[in-house]
Parts: C-alpha cells; sequence; structure tokens
C-alpha cells in the first residue's frame, strides 16, 4: 500500500455537521465566491494550529457573519448590531485567559459599530477583531457602506456615492493606527492565492498576540461580495486586486509585537472594608453586611405600570430599597416614555433570595396596575398563584382569571381622603403589603425614609401606607390565600 498524507481537511474548529439546515448540513449559508467563506477556513485553521479551540470565544454580531455559531465548535456570543467590541471586552475581561475574537463586517464595524471599535482599540483591549470589508451591505440589500468607494452606487446611492453628500470612504486601519494603545493593525485582500496566504498568516499573527498576552489587534480583509456586486467570483476577486486595492492599500500599519510586553492582569476588585478610604469617607464609616435573609426561598417579579405622573418609578424604588433592607438580592428597571406627564410609565423590580440573572420581567408572579390600559397590557402575563393589584373600585369583566389574586380598590380616592391623590401608589403598596407580604414593615418605612426626602411628604406617604393595609385587609378576606 502507498504512503500519503492528507494536506486538505475540515479544521477541528469546525463542527462536522453545519446544522442551521436539516437538508444541507454540510454547506455554509454564503454565497458562491464570497469571501467569508475563505475568511472562516483560514480562521479555523488558525484556531487548531495555535491549539486553543477550548480557549477560543467567537462574537459574531448582525451582518452576513451572523450564524458563525452554526460552524465554529468554540464558544460563540451573539451580539447586537456593531456592540461586538464591547461584548468581547466583558468576555475578555471575565475570562483573562480565553482567546476573543471579534468577527465583523464593514457595515456592522465602521457604521453603527464605530464608537465600540475605537474605544476598545483606544483602551487597547486584548482582543483580536476580524474586519471584513467588501465596501457595501451585503445581507441588508447592497446599501452604502461606510467603506464604499466614491461613485460606487448602491441601493441608496443609485448615482453613486458623493463626497458632498455620503462623504469619504472611512479608513480603519488608518484611523486606528493614529492611536497609541494598539498592538497590531494589518491590511490584507482575498483577491488572489498569494492574498489569501497573506491573509491567513496575518490572522494567525492577530491570534498569537492575544495567545501572548498582548493588546488589541485588527485585521481588516479586502474581501469579494459578488452577489451584491452583481459579479462573477472571478471578476469581484479582479475588482479586489484593481480597484478595492488602490482605495485601500493592504500592508502593516502598526506593529509593536516585539515592543510591548504582556498586560499586567487587572486589579482584584476592593472588598466593602476597603471601599471608605478608597472612596475617601469618614473613617468611622463601616459597611455591614448582616445576614437578613429570609429562611424561606423567595423570588418575587413585580412589573409596576400606570402613567407617568403616577409615581410608578417611585413606587418600584420603595420596593427595590425595602428587599435591599431584608437583605435580598434586588434589580430595578424603569421603562418611560419621553413626556413628562401622561406617557406610558412602568418597571420591573426584582427580590430574590438568589442572584438575579435578569431584571427584565416577562413572567410577573406580581402586578401593580395603576390605570386600566396597563391592567389590560399585562392581566395575562401574570403567572399563575401570583398577584394582581388594580386601582379601580371594580374590575373589566374580560380581565378576570381565575388562577391569580386579586386586590381591587380605588387607591387614588383612598389617596385623596388622606389629602392629596399623589400618595395613590403608596397606598398601593401599602395593600401589596398587607395583602402578599414581601417584606417587612420595618424594611417598607426604612425604604420611604430613604427615598422621600420631605418630612412633609414622608408623613403623608405613611399614613398612606397604613391606609392601603387597611383597604387590603378588608378586601383580603374573600381572596384565596
Amino acid at each position: 500500500m502507498s504512503e500519503f498524507s492528507v494536506l486538505q481537511q475540515k479544521a477541528e474548529s469546525f463542527y462536522p455537521n453545519y446544522g442551521r439546515k436539516a437538508e444541507l448540513q454540510h454547506q455554509t449559508h454564503y454565497c458562491p465566491g464570497c469571501g467569508h467563506g475563505i475568511i472562516s477556513k483560514l480562521l479555523a485553521r488558525a484556531i487548531d494550529e495555535l491549539g486553543i479551540q477550548d480557549r477560543t470565544i467567537l462574537v459574531n454580531p448582525v451582518g452576513c457573519s451572523v450564524f458563525g455559531y452554526y460552524y465554529f465548535d468554540v464558544g460563540n456570543i451573539q451580539s447586537a448590531h456593531g456592540r461586538a467590541p464591547a461584548v468581547a471586552t466583558a468576555a475578555k475581561r471575565a475570562r483573562p485567559h480565553s482567546v476573543v475574537v471579534s468577527y465583523q463586517g464593514d457595515g456592522d464595524l465602521a457604521a453603527i459599530g464605530t464608537a465600540e471599535i475605537l474605544h476598545a482599540a483606544n483602551r487597547g483591549e486584548p482582543i483580536t477583531v476580524i474586519f471584513v470589508n467588501n465596501a457595501i451591505y451585503g445581507m441588508t440589500g447592497g446599501q452604502l457602506a461606510p467603506t464604499t468607494p466614491v461613485g460606487a452606487k448602491s441601493t441608496t446611492t443609485p448615482y453613486g456615492r458623493s463626497i458632498f453628500n455620503e462623504g469619504y470612504p472611512l479608513h480603519v486601519c488608518e484611523t486606528l493606527a493614529s492611536l497609541e494603545a494598539p498592538v497590531y493593525l494589518e491590511r490584507v485582500a482575498i483577491g488572489n492565492i498569494k492574498g489569501i496566504l497573506q491573509a491567513g498568516k496575518a490572522i494567525r499573527r492577530g491570534l498569537e498576540n492575544q495567545v501572548n498576552g498582548l493588546g488589541f489587534s485588527l485585521i481588516e480583509v479586502l474581501s469579494p461580495c459578488p452577489t451584491i456586486w452583481k459579479t462573477t467570483p472571478q471578476d469581484a476577486q479582479k475588482r479586489i486586486r484593481e480597484e478595492l486595492s488602490k482605495i485601500y492599500p493592504v500592508g502593516v500599519f502598526r506593529d509593536l509585537t516585539g515592543d510591548r510586553g504582556a498586560r499586567p492582569a487587572a486589579l482584584p476588585a476592593p472588598t466593602l472594608n476597603e471601599l471608605p478610604a478608597l472612596l475617601e469617607l469618614d473613617a468611622a464609616h463601616t459597611f455591614e453586611t448582616p445576614d437578613r435573609r429570609p429562611t424561606q426561598a423567595v423570588d418575587w417579579r413585580i412589573k409596576v405600570a400606570g402613567f407617568g405622573g403616577q409615581g410608578v418609578l417611585m413606587l418600584g424604588e420603595v420596593l427595590a430599597e425595602a428587599g435591599l433592607a431584608a437583605g435580598l438580592d434586588v434589580s430595578w428597571l424603569p421603562s418611560y416614555g419621553p413626556e413628562m406627564r401622561s406617557g406610558t410609565s412602568n418597571c420591573h423590580v426584582r427580590l430574590a433570595t438568589h442572584a438575579i440573572d435578569s431584571p427584565l420581567i416577562s413572567r410577573p408572579n406580581v402586578l401593580l396596575a395603576l390605570n386600566e390600559p396597563s391592567l389590560r397590557k399585562f392581566v395575562h402575563t401574570v403567572e399563575p398563584g401570583g398577584w394582581v393589584l388594580y386601582n379601580a373600585d371594580t374590575l373589566p369583566p374580560d380581565c378576570r382569571r381565575d388562577d391569580v389574586n386579586f386586590v381591587t380598590d380605588s387607591f387614588t380616592k383612598i389617596a385623596d381622603g388622606i389629602g392629596d391623590t399623589r400618595v395613590g401608589n403608596i397606598v398601593m403598596l401599602g395593600a401589596l403589603m398587607e395583602a402578599a407580604h414581601l417584606v417587612g414593615d420595618e424594611q417598607v418605612d426604612a425604604a420611604l425614609a430613604h427615598t422621600v426626602k420631605s418630612a412633609r411628604w414622608l408623613e403623608f406617604d405613611r399614613k398612606a401606607l397604613v391606609a392601603g393595609k387597611l383597604a387590603a385587609r378588608r378586601i383580603v378576606q374573600g381572596v384565596v390565600q
């Protein structure tokens, strides 16, 4: 039997099958002649050669590379449009030993993501950025990109790019080379075999820099897009060689790999006892963290909803402060329109005896609806067995549910009887405390004292709290406990 050696095979860093489409598990979604396929192979080969597959985290934002997690058998993070450098920064800081790669197109990196790439480079974040520049928005239909040449036509510039209307093409490598922090910046072009080989070396170099603990590296790859350019793959590569390479000259724009040492490890976070001196607080000030957590596990997911001026956000703040006073993990997430008054307003509050994974609440177990539109919008999202408090004398028939506990009263009218309708939110809070017993009276009173700075209003709020409890006490008699 004759001996033979394998010269080309699928990289280990690729999955054996691509599960995006059940019937085409051997194919990617890239168009014929697209440069992304070549670049992906070069990146996977470099990961294999450096033996870093188990350490690599690939960040893919919106764009033609969006489905990278179907192909690369590495850690994968999907990021929002343009935000890959910020997400990559977080991943690298959380897992410093990882090799983090941000893989972005020109519309993503050089348009909506300009701030992220500029500041990540300026901070010298130790990540590796693969910047695919095909001078057009490829995935969304061929709109003008920041890198589109002057005079080139696109769906948004049918008469060609004008320097007076759209400005000049953006040169990313040259722009980042004006900063002090980047370690390695190179532009390559995959317009022929020689260019592809150089691109492979540059991509490997960018990964090696990170393996060696160095700072920010970016490899810009001039890449063909035959489908959107409306050319054959051969003519697309010719355009890379004869047009784009003249506008964007290939070469190394920064190489400080021999001059820069490894970045120092990040300093550990200060302890609570170190904070007073760090913040120049009074020496007598101490941080006490007594274990006040309830012995029984809880996870209150509270949605407060109404319109601006009803105290929606303040009600959420008081609940959050009371949760902190009770020793719970807490999150408070506001959401409101631009109007000063009468616009939609709601907030999400979580009180739990465990770490909170997300402040966003889609399935609340407590809904505080201060008006009817809010009740109608959210009542069907409440978890069975949860609580709904509604600021009205009667419940709309089509909002009734048999699997949740309702407390319905005109808390605003009760507040008016106290002396000011504006404390209706605190009347509702008192009713909630009486009905569901989220946290203790002492914690709620402490939260009010912390949140309300006016002695007059604090007195009103305390009266409102008592009135709400009395109202709930009368109502809850008929409510399933």
